[in-house]
């Protein structure tokens, strides 16, 4: 009995602690917010302390385990027809209009966030939106469920996104579910939002499928691992609900489970001397407008001090930043949702300023009150009026120009 007490008088404590740290005055429903940061924190910690100290479960384990909480089944309603299925071996859930259309439709192609390590279309949160979705525009909607890190470390989790949509994109499959070849979108929240900027890329690349995306919405995106010491990093390492730490911690896992990588990037001296000429396309105090350079001063992150090598982190596929003006030049009509309290913010204001000046027609929509994830957190026990408001605005773009 004295065990348990003990236990649960820390669990007490630890919780009164976090729902403590401080969130943003100007956040939207600090209270919420509180309540989502702390027990994300409570998640973290505990999973560093069952993995890095006793050694019972990976720290990733524990993260994963309790995300997979909500996942949902394929349940169709009065409206959408849902259905599990495979592209090209690649786990699909399609949700498919029931209303009688005598023209095709358009397509959402939907990629989950989760850091490359967890996360699921199945999650309710996620299965609602990709619902509500089709049943707004009356569209087809396709969530991927791509291989997770580390157990299936870069470019997995890109090679599954672009199999998977390739296939989609033939034409007999396109005729089978009545998509309009020309009114298809690739969506991503998060790092499914960077696997949308790359897979965008990839397909604009490729000579059979260049032109065949219409769109990409990315919503608050992680877009490069090159400086992780950006304004914003600063600004938020420590919250509200993405903390510095665990985003570097999570992210190196879709590179390598080496220990040293996370610890180096943490210190912003985990990249090669010969990534030096990449950083004039990160470079915050070039690209970032001046309101959100404030009072910090760029300087270059260390290299060359990384004993270990990871040929990985100068691949523009994992850094979708990292590719050249020409090749944004020719990428399609782009929607990207920031949020002013979110660690990643700035990845996507550099990535915007970059778009707009190589001429890629660009429609931002900057959240003032807004933090990452607000799109998860539309269910109980704990749920956001900003995920609603996102995917509302979100909805309406598409309807606009979809």
């Amino acid at each position: 009995m004295g065990y348990k007490t003990l236990c649960f008088g820390f669990f007490c404590i630890l919780f009164a602690y976090c729902i403590y740290l401080p969130v943003p005055e100007d956040v939207e429903e600090p209270w919420k917010v509180r309540i989502i940061s702390a027990i994300i924190k409570m998640t973290s910690f505990m999973a560093t302390w069952l993995g890095e100290y006793i050694g019972l479960l990976k720290y990733e384990d524990v993260i994963v385990t309790l995300s997979t909480v909500h996942f949902t089944k394929p349940v169709s309603d009065e409206n959408i027809t849902v259905i599990d299925t495979k592209f090209s071996n690649i786990p699909a859930r399609l949700y498919l209009p029931k209303r009688k259309s005598e023209r095709q439709r358009p397509a959402v192609i939907f990629i989950h966030g989760g850091a490359f390590v967890l996360g699921s279309y199945k999650m309710s949160a996620y299965d609602d939106l990709n619902r509500w979705t089709a049943n707004k525009l009356d569209a087809v909607v396709v969530g991927i469920d791509y291989r997770l890190a580390p157990k299936y470390p870069f470019p997995a989790a890109l090679d599954d996104c672009v199999y998977a949509i390739k296939f989609f994109l033939q034409k007999n499959i396109l005729a089978k579910y009545r998509v309009d070849p020309s009114r298809i979108c690739i969506m991503g929240d998060s790092s499914g939002g960077t696997l949308t900027a790359t897979v965008t890329q990839l397909l604009q690349n490729d000579p059979n499928f260049k032109n065949k995306i219409k769109a990409q919405a990315l919503m608050y995106p992680g877009l490069q691992i090159l400086d992780t010491l950006l304004p914003s990093h600063q600004e938020y390492q420590h919250g509200p609900v993405l903390t510095r730490e665990m985003i570097i911690k999570l992210a190196c896992l879709y590179v390598t489970e080496d220990k040293v990588l996370p610890q180096a990037a943490l210190k912003n001296e985990h990249m090669p001397t010969e990534s030096r000429h990449l950083f004039k396309f990160v470079n915050w105090s070039d690209f970032l407008p001046e309101k959100y350079k404030k009072n910090y001063v760029y300087t270059e992150p260390v290299l060359g001090k990384l004993n270990a090598s990871y040929p990985v982190l100068v691949d523009s596929r994992l850094s979708p930043l990292l590719v050249n003006d020409t090749q944004l030049q020719s990428l399609p009509l782009t929607y990207i949702v920031t949020c002013e309290h979110d660690l990643l913010r700035d990845d996507s204001l550099i990535y915007i300023s970059r778009l707009r000046n190589v001429g890629v027609k660009v429609t931002h929509e900057h959240i003032e009150k807004g933090i990452h994830g607000a799109l998860s957190f539309t269910r109980a026990p704990v749920f956001l009026n900003l995920g609603f408001k996102i995917r509302d605005k979100y909805i309406n773009w598409l309807e606009e120009n979809l």
